[in-house]
């Protein structure tokens, strides 16, 4: 019987993070060890001495539309960079961190899994090197400089109701999600009004920190963002109010991405981690551009399907990295193609339906119509798609084999059956060999839209050429902000639209690849400082894909306060 991932990142024999970082090429003056020798923070003075390096290749790896339980796109992640050194080839993979908002991700989550996983495990999941309390800090603080300046007399002229500035906390509190602040008087409280706490992840700063290029960027960046409007309609920003500059020095450490390594001792870079169904879900540009001067592929994650964290990662990060993706993975599985059927209802907590587990190529081939437009939408920017199956124990080679041949004639270069999670890199050879491949075609990337198009335009074009809709209603308030924020020079950015990640249309009980639907657009706001105009679809309201109940209930440690057990 196969050990569980905890017991298996436990186990790992981890070299120094010195010899990890030699792999790359850095010494011991480029880093600074951070609570253990497995750790470190790398400084961004390295940018300056590998400039002149070749750049490696650079690699997605994305999915189609994931099950609530996911399909492994982190453990695919790990596993191909295991992979990538067990053919000869220096890998680095670029990770986001987890949030112990939805989950500690100590069960496998944003760490991977299984013999695919980045370690020290418990240093990873639970708070790596506190980037998300130094994000939580600095969101605060200008939250709480807002309402100060509002119970100063308001010099700003700021409207308490358009403010859309909240607090956060890496928790997933519901009883915290709206509430009224400002309570107890003038003396005590401040002026009340109706607000409420994202999960830190979901800050702007979180995004800041994911699309940032230097210290300096970030610090316009914060300046830049807009936290509400006057009273006569003109947007009020951090620099207004006077806290970006604190902002900054709250972030200065966090700013700088974090080094540690997988069970087979491939460098992994973890930094930032925003979520993809309301905010951009890609690690940081930071990582990025050190990897790829110092590794011969480079294997970053983009969250949920390629509808979202893909999508997202082509015409967002890359737009502000400058880096151009040589291929992309897309993972895939038979349990999310069966679903993809329609025929199934998956509930998470109560695991698959018995008949799901029976061999069935039908439901399969029906449900590939998602997996179809995915690698539709990967080819759409010029990019060549690879097909990952990852394999459970209850796939039947039959199904395997009808994925295989749906892929290729789809338009993938390949598609891989890979044990990575029970197997580690040796797992996944032969998708390495097909990413080499991929990587080394020749492709022409390009966005999906250009940023002069009307901001309107640019909505519509996501949600027909890569959702399918059949087009776009917008309500009075969404109709209302795109005009201020086109009135105020906010136009001229990319897109990053809010949906479920359970299926291609913003209605999560719409599986496959729907058609002929119109996509509703109930609100639209602006990260600016970030560099986003971000539309709500649907009903967003319950930041679909949480859980109820905190993760926190599962875990236990022993005396030493080593974590003994999951329940």
């Amino acid at each position: 019987m196969m050990l569980s991932s905890l017991e298996i990142g436990q186990r790992a024999t981890l070299k120094h993070i010195y010899e990890i970082a030699g792999q790359m090429g850095l010494t011991p003056d480029d880093l600074d060890l951070y609570g253990s020798p497995y750790v470190a923070k790398i400084r961004l003075d390295v940018l300056d001495r590998l400039r002149d390096r070749p750049n490696g290749k650079y690699v997605d790896v994305t999915s189609i539309t994931p099950t609530p339980f996911g399909e492994g796109k982190s453990t695919t992640t790990v596993g191909l960079g295991q992979a990538m050194n067990c053919i000869g080839k220096r890998a680095i993979i670029t990770l986001r961190q987890p949030s112990q908002g939805p989950t500690f991700g100590i069960k496998g989550g944003a760490a991977g899994g299984g013999y695919s996983q980045v370690v020290p495990m418990e240093t990873f999941n639970l708070h790596l090197t506190g980037d998300i309390h130094a994000v939580t800090a600095a969101n605060n603080l200008l939250a709480a400089m807002i309402d100060n300046r509002l119970l100063r007399g308001n010099p700003l002229n700021i409207d308490p109701d358009t403010i859309t500035w909240k607090r956060v906390i890496d928790t997933n509190d519901r009883a915290l999600r709206n509430i009224i602040i400002g309570l107890g008087g003038r003396n005590e409280g401040g002026i009340p009004r109706q607000t409420g706490f994202d999960i830190s992840v979901a800050s702007e700063v979180m995004a800041i920190l994911a699309l940032t290029t230097s210290l300096r960027d970030m610090r316009e960046r914060f300046g830049r963002i807009v936290i509400g409007m006057t009273y006569d309609r003109k947007p009020v920003t951090a620099e207004d109010i006077g806290a970006a500059g604190a902002m900054t020095v709250l972030m200065k450490d966090a700013i700088r991405p974090n080094l540690l390594q997988t069970l087979e001792n491939t460098p992994a870079l973890v930094h930032a981690g925003p979520f993809a169904n309301i905010a951009h879900g890609n690690s940081s540009i930071l990582a990025d551009q050190i990897a790829i001067k110092c590794g011969e592929y480079v294997l970053t994650e983009s969250g949920f399907g390629a509808d979202i964290g893909a999508e997202k990662f082509f015409n967002i990060k890359c737009r502000y990295s400058g880096l151009r993706p040589d291929a992309a993975v897309l993972v895939v599985t038979v349990r999310a193609l069966k679903a993809h059927s329609g025929k199934y209802k998956i509930v998470p907590g109560k695991g698959l339906p018995p008949e799901m587990r029976e061999c069935n190529v039908a439901d399969v081939e029906a449900g590939a119509a998602n997996l179809i437009k995915h690698i539709e939408n990967v080819r759409k920017h010029g990019v060549t798609p690879v097909v990952a199956i990852n394999v459970f124990d209850a796939d039947h080679p039959e199904e395997i084999a009808a994925i295989k041949r749906i892929a290729v004639e789809a338009g993938a270069l390949g598609a891989s059956e890979s044990r990575h999670f029970a197997q580690g890199g040796a797992g996944a050879i032969e998708l390495a060999e097909m990413v080499v491949e991929a990587a080394n075609t020749p492709n022409e990337f390009r966005f999906l839209y250009p940023l002069d198009a009307p901001i309107k335009q640019k909505i519509e074009t996501i949600a027909t050429e890569i959702y399918g809709a059949a087009g776009v209603s917008y309500e009075p308030l969404a109709e209302r902000q795109i005009r201020d924020y086109e009135a105020n020079g906010f136009g001229n950015l990319p897109i990053c639209m809010a949906k479920t990640h359970l299926s291609l249309s913003h209605d999560p009980k719409l599986k496959g690849a729907p058609e002929g639907f119109i996509l509703p657009i109930r609100e639209v706001r602006a990260s600016v400082g970030a560099g986003f105009i971000y539309p709500i679809c649907g009903d967003m309201r319950t930041m679909p894909g949480l859980p109820d109940h905190p993760a926190a209930e599962q875990i236990d440690i022993d005396e030493h306060g080593k974590i003994v057990g999951l329940y």
